[in-house]
C-alpha cells in the first residue's frame, strides 16, 4: 500500500519558491530546501524527483499567481490608459516596498537558466504570452471604446508593455528609485496612440 503524504505539498512549494527567489538555483542546495520547507530530503525527492522538479513547480506556482494578479488588474472596467497606468504603478510600488529587491522570479529565471534549461524556459515563456495576452485584451477593450485607433497594432504595444514590466524589474534590482521607475512607466504610457 502506498504511503500517504505526510506534508503539504502547496506550502512545500511556497517556501520552496521563496528560497529560490531569494538565492536563484544555482546557490539553493538541498539542504537549504529541507530547511526552509521542514521537509526531509526523502520526503522532496519522493514528492518532486529532483532539485528540477521543485524548481520546476516553484516556477509554476509563481507564475501562476503573478499572471493571475495582472489579469485581475488588467480586466478592470476602466479606460485602457488608466489600466495600463495603474499596473505599471502597481509593478513600480511592488518594487520599492520589496527591501530585498528580488525582482521577479521568471525574470531572474530567464537571466540565470536559458537557454541550457528548456523547461524553465518554456515555463517563463509561457508566463510572458500570459501577461502580453492580458494586455492585448485591455488593449482591445481600449480600441473597440474608441480610445485607440482602429489600426491601432495591438501585438507590438503589448510586446512593449510586457517589455517595460519586465524592465522595471531589472532596473528596480539595481537600486532605481520610485521617481526613476515612475518616469519610465509616463515615458512608455506616451506610446499609447490618441483616439482614432
Amino acid at each position: 500500500m502506498a504511503r500517504t503524504r505526510e506534508f503539504d505539498t502547496g506550502a512545500a512549494v511556497a517556501a520552496a519558491m521563496d528560497v529560490f527567489w531569494d538565492r536563484g538555483y544555482e546557490a539553493t542546495s538541498i539542504q537549504d530546501l529541507v530547511e526552509a520547507t521542514g521537509v526531509g530530503r526523502g520526503s522532496l525527492y519522493a514528492a518532486f524527483g529532483s532539485k528540477d522538479g521543485l524548481y520546476e513547480a516553484a516556477l509554476r506556482h509563481y507564475a501562476a499567481h503573478s499572471t493571475g494578479r495582472m489579469a485581475e488588474r488588467l480586466g478592470r472596467e476602466a479606460p485602457v490608459r488608466t489600466v495600463l497606468r495603474d499596473l505599471l504603478y502597481s509593478v513600480v510600488e511592488d518594487i520599492v516596498a520589496n527591501p530585498g529587491r528580488r525582482g521577479c522570479l521568471m525574470t531572474n529565471t530567464a537571466v540565470e537558466r536559458l537557454p541550457r534549461d528548456p523547461t524553465a524556459g518554456a515555463i517563463v515563456g509561457a508566463a510572458f504570452d500570459r501577461v502580453a495576452e492580458s494586455v492585448t485584451a485591455a488593449l482591445r477593450r481600449g480600441r473597440a471604446a474608441g480610445e485607440l485607433p482602429p489600426d491601432t497594432d495591438l501585438t507590438a504595444l503589448a510586446d512593449l508593455f510586457t517589455t517595460v514590466i519586465q524592465g522595471l524589474r531589472v532596473q528596480g534590482k539595481t537600486g532605481a528609485d520610485r521617481r526613476r521607475l515612475i518616469t519610465v512607466v509616463d515615458a512608455a504610457l506616451k506610446a499609447l496612440p490618441g483616439p482614432g
